[in-house]
């Protein structure tokens, strides 16, 4: 059973004393590749430096995190660009909107996120979303975008079953993680409405551990627990989620 984590922050210092155990512990268990998102310019050294040792398993994107934006974020911006002029990536991302932790930047990440969706038209590449407590307001900039030739994922979906119907008239994807198993996460209401063919699987680590290891590190070793808890719901078998969740990473990454 093969199995993708479309998105996760294996660089991120949580793992710097056991990234190499904790990737093969996922390859173990079928996670054949995972894809890492940028946070801004203080995160690309280490993606590239675990995508330099691991190549066939992580692979890198480039964007700049809303929840990282501040005054100067057209300096981050141009970096970003200057990346994706320079070398291949997967992605443009993550990217998006973020305003449970401050809405002071608003502006500010609505402007990052349009220049971000020109740079996946302009380089034909998919677009990572993250959308915490702004959905509205990412889907309105990406439903005006959407000329035919955006594709992407709606990140760590925790969203409505009409916010999902959006996603699927948008022609991208949800991705889904760790809140799946959580008991009121919501995604039980939400996933009975959902095909398989418009999803993705994710962990986000280190961050949104599935249970029972909520609350401790992440890491996409427990993508499994995802993937058996999506078929729970959705009355499927663990070997079909994997293999059309698969399928969908695999032709989303490959544009």
């Amino acid at each position: 059973m093969m199995l993708v984590d479309s998105h996760a922050h294996i660089y991120s210092e949580e793992f710097n004393d056991d990234r190499a155990e904790a990737l093969a512990r996922a390859q173990a268990e079928g996670v054949e590749k995972i894809y890492m998102p940028n946070i801004d310019h203080t995160s690309i050294d280490a993606m590239l430096e675990a995508e330099a040792k691991y190549p066939q398993q992580c692979i890198p994107m480039m964007g700049l995190h809303p929840a990282y934006i501040k005054q100067d974020f057209e300096r981050e911006l141009y970096l970003v660009e200057e990346w994706l002029n320079k070398r291949p990536f997967a992605a443009v991302g993550e990217c998006g909107i973020d305003l449970y932790w401050d809405k002071t930047f608003f502006p500010q990440q609505q402007e990052a996120l349009k220049v971000q969706v020109e740079l996946a038209k302009k380089h034909q590449l998919p677009i990572i979303l993250h959308t915490r407590d702004s959905f509205d307001e990412t889907y309105e900039i990406i439903s005006a975008a959407q000329d035919g030739t955006l594709r992407g994922i709606f990140h760590c979906f925790s969203g409505t079953v009409e916010q999902a119907a959006k996603v699927k008239e948008l022609n991208f994807l949800i991705g889904i993680g760790g809140v799946a198993t959580f008991k009121n996460g919501g995604m039980d209401k939400i996933l009975p409405h959902v095909q398989l063919e418009d999803m993705v699987l994710e962990t986000d680590c280190p961050y949104l551990a599935p249970v029972p290891y909520r609350g401790k590190r992440n890491e996409p070793v427990y993508l499994p627990l995802v993937a058996k808890r999506v078929a729970e719901i959705m009355q499927k078998t663990v070997e079909e989620v994997a293999e059309v969740t698969t399928q969908n990473a695999l032709n989303l990454f490959k544009l």
